[in-house]
């Protein structure tokens, strides 16, 4: 499937963005209007974009069915505050209810149950459920178009952050499955970001792996190693040596049985050490399932 967006109905459109660029983290927005009168909606339109400055960005859209803007934004061009408060799996529903279209004036604190407590430096209050919650004025408003579906890129800088103590770990970092994020795709689906949907993928910043173009086009080729696999093998920093090729053969029971149960079936040697390495991979022994596959090459 091809689309052109200038082509599409911009609902049909936004229906894919939303399941493709998927998950976002939710902003639940809360501002005031000029007589402060508070306001409460998320927005999935939304991420972190600086840390000096310390800038937020998200973008409440023009509504696709009337063109509208919602309060959120009306009350942010009268106000230049809000306050972003996270969302995480305890109060997701609440977060939902908040998002119920009611008439200009209507609180969604009171709606939605969740419980407004003032802040220090802005005028709109806080959401008290919430684990973390960021006290912002809007240093700019960026409009991306005029018709039904334009988003409105609010630019936020953070004046204060302020951070439940629950969610902290012993050496006071946030900690992934305390905070227990929830993020929005596409539909009516969210995720949840803790337990085993969070993995751990280093970040190669300090070293330099020899790249996949690096690894014999037997390895590369594998019916057996997926992407994934074949990504964290040109993670190793350097080929393995001859040396360590030969001692691997020595010490690993596993490569040795391949060796003498298929030494006259070289398919079916070649297909049980790309599965030997592929679980040698899950068990994060990298470079021994590299050497291992090396040895079937030798």
């Amino acid at each position: 499937m091809t689309l052109s967006p200038s082509k599409e109905k911009t609902s049909l459109l936004h229906r894919y963005l939303l399941a493709s660029v998927a998950p976002r983290p939710i902003a639940l927005a809360s501002t005031v209007d000029k007589d402060g009168n508070p306001n409460l909606s998320p927005f999935s339109f939304f991420n972190a974009f600086s840390a000096k400055p310390p800038i937020l960005v998200f973008s409440p859209a023009r509504r696709v069915r009337d063109n509208t803007l919602k309060h959120t934004l009306e009350n942010i061009y009268e106000t230049r505050e809000v306050v972003i408060n996270t969302v995480n799996y305890e109060l997701v529903h609440q977060c939902s209810l908040s998002s119920t279209e009611y008439p200009k004036g209507i609180n969604e604190f009171l709606k939605s149950g969740l419980t407004q407590i003032p802040s220090l430096e802005v005028k709109p209050p806080r959401v008290k459920e919430s684990p973390v919650q960021f006290e912002c004025k809007v240093n700019q408003v960026i409009e991306l178009g005029k018709e039904g579906g334009a988003g409105n890129l609010v630019i936020c800088e953070i004046l204060l952050m302020h951070i439940s103590d629950h969610i902290l770990d012993e050496k006071g970092n946030i900690d992934t499955h305390k905070i227990d994020l929830v993020s929005r795709m596409g539909y009516d689906l969210y995720c949840r970001a803790s337990g085993t949907a969070v993995f751990e993928v280093p970040k190669p910043l300090t070293t330099l792996g020899i790249g996949i173009d690096q690894l014999p086009l037997a390895i590369r080729n594998s019916d057996i190693l997926s992407g994934n696999d074949l990504g964290q093998l040109g993670n190793v920093e350097t080929i393995p040596t001859e040396d360590e090729i030969k001692n691997f053969m020595k010490t690993s029971e596993p490569l040795k049985n391949l060796f003498q149960k298929f030494s006259n079936d070289t398919v079916q040697l070649k297909k049980e050490s790309h599965l030997l390495a592929k679980e040698l991979i899950k068990q994060g022994k990298v470079r021994e399932a590299l050497i291992g596959l090396l040895n079937v090459l030798a």
